[in-house]
């Protein structure tokens, strides 16, 4: 298939930083949309994939799953999108289309394994997939997102994982007007949680290790701040959470927070940590019927449906814009918590 040159950014090992790298982009199908990249988020995957920790990275890998960039060509049969479009492009490219998951808009579970936007197998052109840290992407309309007018591009972009990722547990397990909620920390997809949360009109509870946090987290839509590290204040909490949205990515003890659900209560892991969580308190689950549950992104019908509540309540992710060329230094800052709450990468500095 003819495809056409692109700059990007790319490890070479999982020792080595970022650095220019050129890619090739397959040229658009009668179904595919060719977007010039303008934003593009930085998840902690994209550290946990550069570095290898999950041990299948393919290299070289090209980062970046929260894309948002301009409509610059579709193909003939594309019916939702038109040049000059602000589209969007999250965690996922292609998927079977045919096993139940996908026929039921759940993509991100399909059984044959859907196709992600980087360090996938490329069932199109052959390789592996490439991310958004590079000048453009094609992409088949199925799985393209319209962005709302009114939302602020770079600040949308982090939407495609972070706002995704957050706002499909909460849909699922139905939070709204009257739901108690915890979130477990306040990082990418904490904000976003507690952003969401609160616009969804539930109570929210922000537990953080951080007394600093507290102003952000009230800020950001907590109606109340509890420190994890004081025993005393997670302690009146207990049995008192419909759901608690848990975002963090690193080990930890999950009984204090199974502790803190109503019976029929769920405690569910957005966060993905490199190595598990030590074994939860069977008895905390058992006498009163509590859950331990997973989610991955969501499909792409309600990446759309989260889009458009997020257009509608004006919720776009805090944001610190970075240049490409600071991309290496921005992986050392997040490692440190070291940023409010999501960088951004403006890829204009690749044409730099």
């Amino acid at each position: 298939m003819p495809a056409t040159k692109s700059r990007a950014y790319a490890a070479q090992s999982a020792e080595k930083p970022l650095a220019p790298f050129g890619i090739e982009r397959r040229e658009p199908k009668p179904t595919d949309v060719d977007i010039e990249i303008l934003f593009c988020g930085v998840c902690h995957t994209d550290i946990h994939f550069v570095r290898n920790e999950w041990g299948m990275t393919l290299y070289p890998c090209v980062p970046g799953h929260e894309i948002v960039g301009r409509v610059t060509r579709v193909g003939a049969a594309v019916k939702n999108f038109k040049p000059g479009d602000i589209a969007g492009v999250g965690c996922m490219v292609e998927s079977c289309r045919e096993c139940a998951s996908c026929k039921e808009g759940l993509e991100q579970y399909c059984a044959k394994g859907s196709t992600f936007t980087y360090n996938g197998p490329d069932p199109i052109s052959g390789g592996h997939t490439f991310g958004g840290y590079s000048d453009r992407i094609v992409c088949d309309e199925k799985y393209t997102l319209k962005i709302p007018k009114n939302l602020d591009p770079a600040g949308a972009a982090p939407l495609l994982c972070a706002g995704i990722t957050t706002y499909s547990p909460l849909r699922h397990w139905k939070v709204g007007k009257g739901s108690k909620v915890g979130v477990v920390g306040l990082g990418g997809l904490g904000h976003m949680g507690l952003k969401l949360a609160h616009a969804m009109g539930a109570n929210v509870t922000l537990f953080t290790t951080s007394p600093g946090k507290v102003a952000d987290g009230k800020r950001l839509g907590a109606d109340e701040v509890v420190i994890s590290k004081d025993k005393d204040a997670m302690a009146k909490k207990a049995g008192s959470f419909d759901f608690i949205l848990n975002t963090l990515a690193v080990p930890h003890n999950l009984d204090d927070y199974t502790a803190m659900l109503k019976r029929d209560g769920t405690l569910c892991l957005v966060g993905a940590p490199a190595s598990p969580h030590p074994s939860p308190a069977v008895f905390n689950l058992l006498f009163a019927r509590r859950s331990i549950a997973g989610s991955l992104i969501g499909g792409i019908k309600e990446t759309q449906e989260m889009l458009d509540f997020c257009g509608k309540h004006n919720i776009v992710s805090d944001i610190e814009l970075i240049p490409i060329q600071k991309i290496n230094e921005a992986y050392e800052r997040m490692m440190k918590s070291d940023v409010k709450y999501r960088f951004v990468i403006d890829l204009a500095s690749l044409k730099g």
